[in-house]
């Protein structure tokens, strides 16, 4: 594993396997990169088939991060309660089984790039609206689409861990796909009550 997410992922999992972690403990452990660190610890669950339950406390965690970095804090802070959170061990298995899947697709496709993008102040800012509203669209009881903003998600937190200014582009536009798509289904829920009895007619 060559990227520093990777590794620094691996390493938050291997101690996950040995004790019980608190949300608090890794955020203690990686300052600054917490942030993004525990985002994609936290979304890379619903890439794959999860035990139920976990999209309210884990896209809760997730929007809170991300809404204080879209409001310029580097000290990331979570409540009690959510910074007191143990990660299951099922939830630790099942990512270190995946792990190596998405380290092999991330490696081909992200590198330090645009620095100019990558190291704006402002970035940081973006990236975490983006990851807000994305948080926001995962924690939606819509069927089937829990695996659509994860990955919007984190595409943004790798690109920032790795300053890569390319891939952060591709995740702005990932999040806008995903908004028009989260747009038309609301929408096709919404007017499906009275277009159904035409349907049947």
């Amino acid at each position: 594993m060559h990227l520093k997410f990777s590794q620094d992922i691996k390493f938050l999992l291997q101690r996950l396997a040995q004790q019980p972690l608190s949300l608090g403990d890794v955020l203690a452990e990686t300052s600054e990169r917490g942030f993004s660190l525990v985002i994609t610890l936290l979304v890379l669950p619903f890439l794959f088939p999860v035990p139920p339950g976990l999209t309210g406390p884990f896209g809760g965690a997730c929007l809170i991060l991300s809404v204080q970095m879209a409001l310029g804090r580097r000290s990331p802070w979570l409540p009690k309660k959510i910074a007191t959170y143990k990660f299951p061990r099922g939830f630790t298995q099942i990512i270190l089984k995946n792990l190596q899947k998405v380290t092999k697709i991330l490696e081909k496709i992200t590198r330090p790039r645009l620095a100019q993008i990558a190291e704006n102040p402002l970035t940081w800012r973006l990236n975490g609206l983006c990851i807000s509203w994305l948080a926001i669209l995962l924690i939606l009881p819509i069927p089937l689409t829990n695996p659509i903003p994860p990955v919007g998600i984190l595409l943004l937190a790798v690109a920032t861990i790795e300053s890569d200014g390319l891939l952060m582009c591709v995740g702005y536009v990932f999040t806008v796909l995903t908004s028009f798509l989260f747009g038309f289904i609301i929408y096709a829920l919404w007017m499906a009550p009275s277009l159904l009895p035409q349907v049947f007619q």
